[in-house]
Parts: C-alpha cells; sequence; structure tokens
C-alpha cells in the first residue's frame, strides 16, 4: 500500500467566512477523501510584521516564520487558496511567503523549506473572474522560492452563492476542479518526496 502524501492546507485570508477558508475546507475534505495526510492551518496562528531587512537584520527572521517553515518544511505539498486583490496576491499571503524564503537555517543547520515542494492553487471571487488573476503572479512567486505548481487549479466564481448549506460545492464544474487539483497534487507529491522514495 502506497504510503499517504502529507499535504499542508491554509487560505491567504483570515476574515471570518472567507471564501478562501471555506475554498480551503472544502480541499481539506477532498484530499482527505483521496487518501492524503492532511493538516489544515491557520495564517492567524502565525502573525509576522511586513517584511523589513532592517528588522531582520536587528532580530533575525520572526519566529513565527520559522514556525511556519518547518510547517512547510514537513510536508509533501502544499494547497493554497487565495482570494484576489486588486488582481493579485493578498498582502497577508505573500508577506508569510516572503518571510519563509528568509528562512534560511534552524539550530544552526542549513534549512530549505521550500525544497521539494509541490502546490495546488486554488481562488475564489464574488465575481466572474473567479480569483484567477491573482493565482498568476501566486504562481510566479512560489516558483521562484522552488515551488513546483501543478498545473490544474480550482477557481470558484460567485463565491457568495457557491456553497450549499454543508461547506460544498453547489456546480459540479467546480467540484470536478477540486477534484483534479486535488488528485494531480497527490500524485505529483508522491513522486517528488524524498521521504516517499
Amino acid at each position: 500500500m502506497q504510503a499517504a502524501p502529507r499535504i499542508l492546507v491554509f487560505a491567504g485570508s483570515i476574515r471570518t467566512g472567507a471564501y478562501s477558508g471555506q475554498t480551503a475546507d472544502v480541499a481539506q475534505s477532498e484530499l482527505g477523501a483521496q487518501g492524503a495526510d492532511v493538516t489544515r492551518i491557520s495564517l492567524a496562528d502565525y502573525p509576522m510584521p511586513i517584511v523589513d531587512q532592517d528588522l531582520e537584520r536587528e532580530h533575525g527572521v520572526p519566529e513565527n516564520a520559522l514556525r511556519l517553515a518547518r510547517q512547510i518544511a514537513a510536508h509533501d505539498g502544499l494547497l493554497i487558496a487565495s482570494p484576489e486583490y486588486n488582481s493579485s496576491i493578498p498582502p497577508l499571503l505573500k508577506n508569510a511567503i516572503d518571510w519563509v524564503s528568509r528562512v534560511h537555517a534552524d539550530n544552526g543547520k542549513p534549512f530549505k523549506p521550500y525544497a521539494g515542494k509541490v502546490a495546488g492553487l486554488c481562488s475564489s471571487s464574488d465575481g466572474n473572474f473567479a480569483g484567477i488573476r491573482g493565482l498568476y503572479h501566486l504562481r510566479a512567486v512560489l516558483m521562484n522560492c522552488g515551488v513546483e505548481i501543478v498545473t490544474p487549479q480550482c477557481s470558484v466564481a460567485r463565491a457568495g452563492e457557491a456553497f450549499d448549506e454543508h461547506g460544498r460545492f453547489k456546480d459540479e464544474r467546480t467540484r470536478k476542479a477540486m477534484e483534479n487539483v486535488c488528485r494531480t497534487l497527490i500524485d505529483r507529491a508522491r513522486l517528488l518526496s524524498p521521504r516517499m522514495r
């Protein structure tokens, strides 16, 4: 029997009732149904100042950046559900990604939290574009950090009407898109993860 890949799931927003949080809930459920070992976190539990090299020089990388980096390193893949801010990445998510990219050591040993990682991306918006424009930028940023991004993605349009009373997608096409993202992410994580070889 194949080992279950470890997938870390989080949303790019911490707003109460955020559509990205609801999308991350669906992803968590789907990944579990497909056999992944899923960890769900909230960026609210990793508060960090705005990236500032003067601050870093004086105090080092924030402890919460190291904590998040350890979470990422402990998993084979990531699934990120993001809103779109002005056709781009929300500042909370960009700041978290940037701080983790500044983590180069843990307990004095070299540490590359993004090394060998693969990610699946989802977006959500109350509009018809479904937050998809923000994913172009998110994909580029993560690739620059050395993360491989699977090609399929799930973008939830008219998100205020997209979920039923159980938190599931109403639309069959959106359900199929999420199934495809999760399946591809699991398969790619199994292939790439040194832990699973």
